[in-house]
């Protein structure tokens, strides 16, 4: 058995890990580098493997860093399944579809403007690209294993960091493999805690937030304070937002806060089709998330959900204090890139930070104290009040990564570390020999790893 990281490893971007075992490839993950420009090269480079030679590709979650590569995948030849739970199948459609759309737009856009150094800037994918990509997909039930072949079968298990995430648990000729794909928080909003499992010969572990401890503050507080402080200035508060998971949480903050009577009598809208749709499968999805019908309910009278292009310009115009959810949540794209440019440049504003920001990207630049942000071309002086709250994470934090660990009953041959920047992965790379005494390792990116048979 042979693993080897094709991205994911020294950064927490385009996740894919290579399993070669008994003459089969399985890929698990197949994500789309963001980020810095040198990252994003790589999804123009061919990955090393014959696609004719890849039997399934098995997806822990939705999010695009590690489903974004499906369609690029799809279009340069595979012909296999992509094995999934049904919320991340759902939820994976509405992205890649966006991610395709966004694509064919800012090269549009690059072109018209001339900004490209290409001669015609020319998608990753399209949207038909990704439609084309979701005829592969199969859904499976968690908790329960489901047979690859007569020596191998895999079980999902949930993870607890966006709906319909999961553990991948693979019992290969008896050796277990648990990949953890992203891990949830201890105690998520909206979501089932993440399960432990007992047995594994190899585990691989993300480490997101390996050197990080959540600070325990009242999240609800915070977001409260931030829109006070903006109402006061008679400005308007954006809030990049990722449209999966992150949008109904704070959605459903709002909700409470309404329900409570705290919020100023402004209009608050989710402006992202993505975001959209994706409350939309949310809510469809009850057994996968804890909210309540009356929940729901409140939910969706305290948000308008803004999918309609002419709306979206008229809201942008609108110079009136109101609160908008915009994606991209690092700022990479979308529809949150028209308000910053209207409204990056006025003090009376703020911009909210509501996740982890990647090394390269706008939202990293705003965190980071820049004093101008490319986009559109052009660079923009930021003056609108910068916030942050990092407790919105959904991902576990180095006690929560420990904590799960802990509850394998026997230590693995071997931990691997990955989809961390490298301090990141580091740091929990120390502290699992410190306090597990395993032996681990930090994955290095394109690096061959041979298994015990």
């Amino acid at each position: 058995m042979k693993l080897t990281f094709l991205g994911g490893a020294g950064t927490v971007t385009g996740s894919k890990i290579l399993l070669e075992f008994n003459y089969k490839k399985i890929l698990i993950d197949c994500g789309l580098f963001q980020g810095l420009k040198e990252l994003r090269l790589k999804n123009r480079e061919p990955l090393p493997i014959n696609l004719n030679d890849l039997d399934l590709v098995l997806l822990t979650h939705a999010h695009l860093d590690h489903s974004g590569y499906l369609p690029i995948l799809v279009k340069n030849g595979y012909k296999g399944k992509v094995y999934c739970t049904e919320p991340t199948k759902d939820l994976t459609e509405i992205i890649l579809l966006d991610s395709g759309k966004i694509q064919e737009e800012d090269a549009k856009r690059a072109n018209k403007y001339h900004y490209t150094k290409h001669e015609i800037a020319k998608p990753l994918y399209d949207v038909e690209d990704a439609k084309n990509t979701m005829t592969h997909f199969e859904t499976f039930t968690t908790n329960k294993w489901h047979p690859i072949d007569s020596t191998t079968k895999f079980k999902f298990v949930n993870s607890g960091h966006i709906l319909g995430s999961v553990f991948i648990v693979l019992n290969i000729n008896e050796r277990i493999i648990v990949f953890s794909g992203d891990i949830g928080r201890k105690k998520p909003i909206l979501l089932p805690q993440y399960e432990y499992i007992k047995k594994a010969d190899y585990v691989v572990i993300e480490s997101t937030y390996g050197n990080k401890l959540h600070k325990n503050i009242s999240i609800i507080d915070a977001l409260l304070r931030y829109i006070k402080l903006t109402y006061s200035k008679g400005g308007i508060l954006v809030i990049p937002t990722f449209s999966v998971e992150r949008a109904q949480e704070i959605i459903y903050l709002l909700s409470i806060l309404k329900r409570q009577n705290k919020l100023p009598k402004i209009p608050i809208y989710l402006d992202s089709p993505m975001g959209v749709n994706t409350t939309e499968v949310y809510f469809s999805h009850s057994n996968s998330h804890k909210l309540t019908y009356e929940d729901i309910i409140s939910m969706q009278s305290t948000v308008q959900l803004i999918s309609d292009v002419n709306t979206s310009k008229a809201i942008v115009n609108d110079k009136n204090p109101k609160i908008v959810l915009a994606g991209s949540g690092m700022i990479t794209g979308g529809r949150v890139l028209h308000y910053l440019d209207k409204l990056i440049s006025d003090k009376k504003n703020s911009v909210l930070i509501v996740g982890f920001q990647a090394e390269g990207t706008r939202g990293r630049a705003l965190i980071s104290g820049d004093a101008e942000l490319k986009f559109f071309g052009k660079y923009y002086d930021i003056n609108a009040e910068i916030f942050r709250i990092n407790d919105f994470s959904g991902h576990a934090d180095q006690s929560e990564l420990l904590d799960w660990l802990q509850h394998f009953e026997t230590p693995p041959i071997l931990t691997f570390i990955n989809h961390g920047e490298p301090h990141q992965s580091q740091a929990l790379k120390v502290k699992i020999k410190t306090d597990l005494n395993w032996k681990c390792t930090v994955a290095k990116m394109n690096k061959e790893y041979y298994l015990e048979n």
